[in-house]
């Protein structure tokens, strides 16, 4: 009796895990695909862009995107290795820096799919990014890295 009841308990913790997984893959994907783009190029802001973002809901223009010029690895490492960040530690900063990719609206009055964007580099940046399950979920922004 005693070897069923802790059959049955790991049966329900491995499916419990299983669905936190499951719920947890739309959110990262979403992420992976709004911010992680290693090969990305500055002039590649207006075609990316228009390919993967805008605001659903009403079919807005979105008036700024990074982009994490890294592995999808390195990002995730954040998440494990990353100092935690403000209220309760919801964040997680990047201990390594990175180089980034901000894609700005050109003209906040465009409306979708007119969106027009332009990039700018930013170099060494520190990260803050929201985890869960040790996987990215947002970006929340980024800080300058200065050597003291």
């Amino acid at each position: 009796m005693r070897i069923q009841v802790v059959c049955l308990l790991l049966v329900l913790l491995a499916a419990s895990v299983l669905s936190k997984d499951e719920n947890l893959c739309p959110t990262y994907e979403k992420f992976k695909e709004q911010h992680i783009n290693k090969h990305m190029e500055t002039s590649d802001c207006d075609k990316v862009m228009k390919r993967k973002i805008f605001v659903r809901k009403n079919k807005r223009c979105k008036p700024v995107n990074t982009f994490i010029l890294a592995d999808e690895s390195e990002v995730i490492s954040v998440c494990e290795n990353g100092t935690p960040e403000g209220e309760g530690g919801e964040y997680v900063k990047s201990k390594a820096v990175f180089n980034l990719i901000a894609c700005k609206l050109t003209n906040k009055e465009t409306k979708y799919p007119n969106c027009k964007y332009e990039g700018k580099e930013l170099s060494e940046k520190k990260i803050v990014i929201k985890c869960i399950n040790n996987y990215p979920v947002h970006y929340e922004g980024d800080l300058r890295y200065c050597e003291a």
